[in-house]
């Protein structure tokens, strides 16, 4: 046995050095660097180095020696002397995982390494390891490698806890899954080897099968074959829960917003795996298979052309040609072999991708399309992203499906559950108020050179509105010819062609309205979005994510389709030109505010948008924006009026932006206590109040004095929360903060005889459930469920159709000083 174990570990050994050997080959410089580095910024401690802490004792990689030439080149770089470390070591190996050294890998591949611990660490031993692994991702990106370092106790799997969800760390979204992956990809850098390559399958030695995998260990103990402080062991690879994959494929739905093409190969992993339960065979077991069978071609063990066999036979089986071919492109676009550029020196990843596409059969048009997908323009890009989402759609559904009827529970904890769905929302669900932004890592070139923007009235063949063509043309445009968008109003239109980098400083643009040109306008929007939008915002955080969804950057945008002031004469307006009320202009009392956008981008990342005209244009967009502010969301951090009158502008834009700063200053002051607040507004000849209420805004318009104080005195206005309840059933004030349109609220708040249950629905409308008794989490975890698995709205037929807006959970407390406080339900 002793013999076997060795010629195991020499064929891990040899596999290890090939991998290590192709990932260089496949590195550029910069990448080269930071991967030869890395276990001597772990293995040392010194202020030259990065990575560096002082005091700190969190260093040191067991059964590490390191390459001479390695050292001394560190030494001449760093202008330092390294000397084996005095204490023990603290680290016991770093492992590279993922596409890494593998087919999949690319120039632009992340570098995912684990810092493997084999001996606890205290909270604080922790903290300064892991302020060690940020320095190093730092110094890794003033290099420009994108590097993330995970540290993983050996007992995370066998005790099945997980760290929270956050960037790259995928929380209690995936467990053994994620054990799959990485004795899948993984490959030692430095430090220990892992036991469980070392472990025969069927757990047989010396013609014994033993029942466990820690009792075949035990049996090698104890024939002294091996020494179990020699090596790195997360445990065996048991048979897969199936609860666990709901959570699996909303990470890697998550996943594909940066990597489409290796998501929806793993999706399809999944329902491969899923497909064979409860006898899943996975691709890490059939790696040690092929290893103790003492197979010599090593390309057998190459993660991601297995993972492509993996799903091509599952594909196969279940006769799905088109998610097939699809699949096979995405292996093809991640690999960016580019065959049909010749290439003085092929690697082996050339030799193995000419070979798999031949046998599939595609000519050299296909290819020269594939290679170029970083050039793609909208049409093709659209195409793609619709085939990558409905796939990942499918699966989705597919897992869902199977989950339904078997009433599985999903293993996923409902705080990552929230924080996953709502990056979901904010991504992928198509809503009428909201700019769809088509997958950016799908093409990067995707400037037109020209674009034409067309209104067009009702007739039997085109809807009213707006659309847009990647050409010039004139009003005599074919009606029949194809557009690329639609929309009813001109700002969605242009927000999605400025969002989705349609518009360059190449771009010629060119406006059409009802016959007339103005490509003046059309050419100040676009500066003024450009000037005060970034394409790309600032990613949220998961804390963002688990909270209401605010306004921050919000741009009023007036008279763009609709201008009252075209109407005017130059000597009405220098009569009036001291007492100009733009609300309420000269005898007529007319509004000069015909329409008025809002272009607003949330803390979701979202962008989004209101359209508002005709005579309570004002009005109507007062509300609803207010609405949209929950009273404890902070003051958006910054507000901008755009005007595209003929006339008066600056004056308009002066007394809008005075009217919007007051009202949400009202809304959102925290000075105030919750008693009415009010603003009274006089627009189009008459009197009209605006309520700041409890939970909401509203808009009443008053004949008379009188019954505008008698609804004040009376509390009687339509609407206001405090009119539906007695004293006995009120609701916490302390909700007000936060009670939000738009999505459901659960609060909780303990009582002596259980807990009492506050729900907002997507209206605020309120229900009150007073002494509950029982399980919060449980009650939580069916509500997602009945959200995920149970609702009609997820057996779709398409992707337009999913909603991953799911409730909010909230708990009251009360503070020592006796005062309620609403904290996320954790």
């Amino acid at each position: 046995m002793l013999c076997y174990i060795d010629n195991i570990n020499e064929r891990l050994v040899q596999l290890a050095h090939l991998r290590r050997q192709r990932a260089l080959v496949g590195m550029p410089n910069n990448y080269q660097q930071v991967f030869k580095l890395l276990p001597l910024l772990f293995h040392y401690n010194y202020p030259s180095l990065p990575g560096y802490i002082e005091d700190n004792e969190i260093y040191g990689i067991d059964d590490f020696e390191p390459d001479q030439a390695l050292v001394k080149f560190a030494e001449q770089y760093y202008q330092i002397a390294l000397c084996q470390p005095n204490s023990s070591p603290r680290i016991a190996a770093l492992y590279s995982m993922g596409s890494t050294c593998s087919l999949g890998q690319t120039i632009n591949s992340d570098l995912d390494i684990w810092v493997c611990i084999q001996n606890p660490l205290s909270k604080a031993e922790k903290a300064t390891l892991q302020s060690k692994c940020s320095l190093i991702e730092n110094w890794a990106r003033q290099l420009g490698v994108a590097l993330s370092l995970f540290i993983v106790d050996v007992n995370r799997f066998r005790n099945n806890y997980h760290d929270c969800l956050m960037g790259d760390n995928c929380g209690s979204t995936q467990h053994m899954l994620l054990l799959e992956e990485f004795y899948r990809t993984s490959n030692v850098i430095a430090g220990k080897l892992l036991l469980w390559f070392r472990i025969p399958l069927d757990l047989t030695i010396n013609g014994i099968q033993y029942a466990s995998y820690e009792q075949c260990i035990d049996a090698l103990v104890n024939e002294k074959v091996i020494d179990r402080n020699d090596w790195l062991d997360f445990g065996p690879l048991q048979s897969l829960s199936a609860e666990e994959y709901f959570g699996a494929s909303l990470w890697q739905l998550y996943k594909s917003i940066d990597s489409p093409y290796k998501a929806v190969l793993k999706s399809i992993l999944l329902e491969a795996y899923f497909w064979e339960y409860p006898n899943s065979y996975f691709i890490a077991s059939e790696i040690k298979q092929l290893i103790h069978q003492n197979k010599t071609d090593y390309f057998d063990f190459d993660p991601y052309y297995m993972l492509l066999e993996k799903v091509t036979h599952y594909l196969i089986a279940i006769g799905d040609e088109e998610r097939l071919e699809l699949a096979r492109q995405c292996f093809y676009i991640k690999i960016e072999a580019k065959l049909s550029v010749k290439t003085a020196n092929p690697t082996w990843r050339h030799d193995i991708l000419h070979k798999l596409v031949k046998s599939w059969g595609w000519n050299s048009e296909k290819l020269i399309h594939l290679d170029h997908c970083h050039s793609w323009k909208i049409t093709d890009v659209c195409q793609a992203n619709d085939q990558l989402l409905n796939t990942m759609m499918t699966s989705y559904r597919n897992l869902l499906n199977v989950g339904r009827r078997n009433n599985l529970e999903a293993q996923i904890s409902p705080r990552d559950l929230a924080i996953l769905t709502r990056k979901l929302y904010a991504t992928y669900e198509v809503l009428p108020g909201k700019v769809s932004i088509i997958n950016p890592n799908i093409s990067i070139e995707r400037g037109e050179q020209a674009l034409t923007f067309i209104h067009v009235s009702q007739d039997r063949v085109n809807r009213a509105g707006w659309y847009i063509y990647n050409k010039e043309l004139t009003t005599k445009y074919n009606s029949g010819g194809k557009y690329l968008e639609f929309s009813p109003n001109l700002l969605k239109l242009v927000a999605w062609s400025y969002f989705n980098k349609l518009i360059t400083n190449k771009t010629k643009l060119y406006f059409w309205d009802q016959g007339k040109q103005n490509n003046h306008k059309l050419l100040q929007l676009v500066t003024d979005l450009k000037s005060y939008f970034p394409i790309q915002g600032i990613s949220p955080t998961e804390e963002a994510f688990y909270s209401p969804c605010e306004i921050r950057h919000l741009a009023i945008i007036i008279n763009l389709e609709n201008d009252p002031t075209k109407l005017l004469e130059d000597s009405d307006i220098a009569a009036a030109s001291d007492s100009i009320d733009v609300l309420n202009y000269g005898d007529a009392e007319m509004s000069l505010v015909g329409s008025i956008d809002f272009l607003y981008r949330n803390s979701w990342n979202e962008i989004r948008l209101l359209h508002f005209d005709g005579e309570s244009s004002i009005l109507d967009a007062l509300k609803n924006i207010l609405n949209r502010m929950h009273k404890d969301a902070d003051v958006p951090h910054s507000i901008e009026i755009f005007c595209y009158s003929e006339r008066l502008k600056s004056i308009i834009i002066e007394q809008i932006k005075t009217l919007f700063h007051k009202c949400i200053g009202l809304r959102l002051s925290s000075t105030q206590t919750n008693l009415v607040k009010f603003k009274p507004v006089r627009f189009a000849g008459k009197s009209w109040t605006l309520f700041f209420e409890r939970l909401g805004v509203s808009i009443h318009c008053f004949n008379n004095t009188i019954d505008f104080y008698g609804a004040i005195t009376n509390n009687k206005l339509h609407g206001r929360a405090l009119s539906i309840y007695d004293e006995a059933n009120e609701l916490p004030k302390e909700i007000d903060s936060i009670a939000c349109e738009g999505i459901i609220q659960f609060f909780f708040e303990d009582t002596d005889k259980g807990f009492d249950l506050y729900i907002l629905n997507e209206h605020n409308q309120i229900e009150i459930y007073k002494n509950c008794n029982g399980s919060k989490y449980n009650m939580i975890r069916y509500v997602n469920e009945y959200y995920t698995l149970a609702d009609d709205r997820f057996t779709f037929a398409s992707s337009s159709s999913i909603n991953f807006n799911l409730p909010q959970f909230y708990q009251i407390t009360v503070t020592s000083q006796g005062e309620r406080q609403i904290m996320p339900f954790a």
